[in-house]
This record gives C-alpha cells, structure tokens and sequence, in this order.
C-alpha cells in the first residue's frame, strides 16, 4: 500500500494516550478526514475530525458498535495492548495478555474487514521488538506479542488477494506508561508515530519505527525468517489456486 493519509479514514485503537494518542495527532497533522479515536474510557474530542468510539477490543459488543457507527474505513491501526511483569508462575498473566494483544487485535480485524476490502485498505498492527526475542521480564507480553506478529503474517497472505494490506510495526521501548518504570532507553511516542506513518506510506511490511528496531531492520528483511514467510505465503496462493 503507497497511503497518503489526505481524506483517509482511520481507527486507531488504544487511542486515549501513548503511541495512539501520537498517531491520532500525527493523522491530524497529515490530513486525515475522519479519525475514530477507539478508548475503554471516554476522552475529550480536541479537534472536529475525531470520533469518540467506546471500544473494549475484548468486548464483542462494543466491537459490532464500533462498526456499526463506522461509515467507511481506510486504515485500521491495532494499537490497544497490556503490557505488565510477570515471572512465568501464574498463567492467569498469560491470557490477560492474550486476551487484549493477540485475540483484541484478530477479533478487531474481523469485524472490520468488510470495510476494509471496500476500501482496498490498510491493517497496522502495533506489534513489537519482544515478539522476535522475547523480553525475559516481560514473558506473558513477549509471548503475545510474538502470535501478534504470526496472525501479522498469516492475514497478510490471505488477505493479499483482497486488495488489503497488513502490515506490523515492530518498535522497540517506547517512552510511555507502559514501560516508564524499566530503565531502558526509550523512544518519544511522537517520533514512533512519525515513523509508523512514514513507513506505511512506503509500504513496508515491517515498519522499524525507532533506532533500536531500524539496527536490525535489514537483517530481518533478507533474513532467513522473511524468506520463509514469503516461501509460506507462495504455498498458500498455489493451494488456493488448485482448491
């Protein structure tokens, strides 16, 4: 996808702070048409082209009312996630992170997928660097992070045919809420947007969207992980072909 953000239609969820509040800001900035701002908690409205939407991407519910009070849609960005410590002895940690980054993500995808084939649009899921080498204070979020970036994948080759695209930003710390305690270098939210959109409209599959992250990009690229999926991918296409 080459996007230009002018007249488009965005969902971004999470919305209400971090990295979705960056990307809302910078969508202003580069002229989008109507943004839905997708919160558990109401937010105030700072600009006419932003949509409150009550969006819980647990909740089901709230998922069929977001579509059904989106008109059309360009891009969808799955920014909503959890991120919180754990030492591995409670799987309890594991499906809240589950719950929120890997089947909130899917489930969201889904539901607007018919909007999105309209359009021939976009799907940005906000993934991370702990999805290909996991974080060891962070396993049950490394762990959901890392089946964030396989469904990546696998809806990227069935989708292909559709005319959308999908696309994962794979960051790594970014200087927000969720990981202000660990003591790390961290990376503006404003600057992860900047760069997020950036790499969107050149139509990279994997946006590297910070300094950390673009040191390993060309090695992911022409790497043995990315011949695979595109290898992958081909079987897919030859078995729909013969189906």
């Amino acid at each position: 996808m080459q996007a230009t953000f002018a007249g488009k239609s965005v969902l971004v969820t999470g919305a209400n702070r971090g990295l979705g509040q960056a990307l809302v800001e910078e969508l202003l900035r580069r002229g989008a048409e109507r943004i839905y701002a997708g919160t558990r908690q109401t937010t105030a409205v700072r600009d006419e082209r932003v949509t409150n939407v009550a969006l819980d991407v647990t909740d089901p519910a709230q998922i069929q009312a977001a579509v059904d009070g989106v008109e059309s849609l360009d891009i969808l960005i799955n920014n909503a996630g959890v991120s919180v410590p754990d030492d591995m002895t409670d799987r309890s940690a594991f499906e809240r992170h589950l719950a929120v980054n890997l089947y909130g993500t899917l489930d969201v995808t889904r539901a607007f997928l018919p909007l999105l084939t309209r359009s021939h649009g976009a799907v940005v899921n906000i993934v991370s660097l702990g999805a290909v080498a996991a974080v060891p204070v962070l396993p049950a979020y490394s762990v959901s992070k890392a089946a964030a970036l396989s469904v990546t994948q696998s809806l990227r080759a069935r989708l292909a045919s559709t005319g959308v695209s999908v696309h994962a930003v794979v960051p790594g710390p970014i200087d927000t809420d969720m990981v202000r305690d660990l003591d790390i270098p961290k990376t503006p939210a404003a600057e992860v947007a900047r760069a997020t959109l950036d790499g969107l409209q050149r139509g990279e599959e994997e946006i590297f969207p910070d300094a950390m992250s673009r040191s390993l990009a060309d090695g992911w690229r022409a790497g043995v992980a990315k011949e695979l999926e595109r290898q992958n991918a081909a079987l897919l296409r030859a078995w729909e072909q013969a189906a």
